[in-house]
């Protein structure tokens, strides 16, 4: 039930949505009833906040200070042992890939392709799979079986794959391949996620006793010059406002609901 009620508060509460209902809601009340003022304020004042959101570099604002928490994160060399890469869902549509027989993934695939490159990297390390169907229009879109078999047909033994199907969030990719992998103390293991994800993914993962290693992938900032680029279109950004405040709502949420071991996790010192 809490998966369901926060995937309908994100549907409302996220930036773009809220200023479409101010817009609609405004001219239903201009339309319907005698408060113009009212009406008027909330369709013009919808209408300018997305006009600021769609061509304002306002979502860089709140994207670039998660990519870069782990950005000076270091690898370790190709030498030292790695007893796994624990690759995050989100890079894939289960729902397309179900339809046309093949792997089918979104702007996030560098997941995967990064992935793919650190189990090239360390032969010897597992290559973990984590994530199910997250969505609430998504029932019986499988997202493992496609990425497996990805992983197979690019080279990877069939034994060092370990895929885990059933979380449908954060908090849940963690706690469930804690408990599919039991890792031990001492050991190493990546976390291969996109960059503006990975603050909240490691106090998530410390929180349930994995200890990681960011490798924050498919970043979607530059440096501090996007803090000053306006974006091309409304829609695109939009989607990168979005994006960036439903993370720190991810971060606040998770850290009063004790899911994360911080409220802005970092490099360990």
């Amino acid at each position: 039930m809490s998966h369901f009620i926060s995937k309908v508060f994100w549907f409302v509460a996220q930036p773009s949505s809220l200023c479409a209902i101010a817009i609609l809601l405004g001219l239903a009340i201009l339309a319907l009833t005698r408060m113009r003022r009212l009406g008027f304020a909330l369709a013009f004042g919808g209408l300018v906040a997305m006009l600021a959101g769609g061509f304002l570099p306002i979502g860089n604002y709140l994207v670039l200070p998660l990519e870069q928490r782990f950005a000076g994160q270091v690898l370790p060399a190709a030498s030292e042992p790695v007893a796994g890469i624990v690759i995050l869902g989100g890079f894939e549509d289960g729902w397309v890939s179900a339809g046309r027989d093949g792997l089918a993934v979104n702007e996030a695939a560098e997941r995967l392709t990064e992935g793919v490159r650190l189990a090239r990297r360390w032969p010897q390390a597992k290559v973990v799979f984590t994530g199910g169907v997250g969505g609430l229009l998504a029932s019986g879109s499988d997202a493992a079986g496609p990425v497996g078999r990805f992983l197979q047909d690019v080279g990877i033994s069939p034994q060092r794959i370990v895929l885990e199907p059933k979380s449908r969030n954060t908090h849940e990719n963690a706690k469930l391949t804690y408990e599919l992998l039991s890792p031990k103390p001492g050991e190493r293991w990546l976390l291969v996620t996109s960059a503006y994800h990975m603050p909240r993914s490691i106090g998530v993962f410390r929180a349930a006793g994995f200890d990681v290693t960011a490798a924050p992938v498919d970043y979607r900032t530059r440096d501090a010059r996007d803090l000053v680029r306006m974006f091309p279109s409304i829609p695109s950004g939009l989607k990168r406002l979005d994006l960036g405040a439903k993370e720190w709502i991810g971060l606040v949420g998770y850290w009063f609901a004790g899911r994360t071991d911080a409220l802005f996790p970092g490099p360990k010192t």
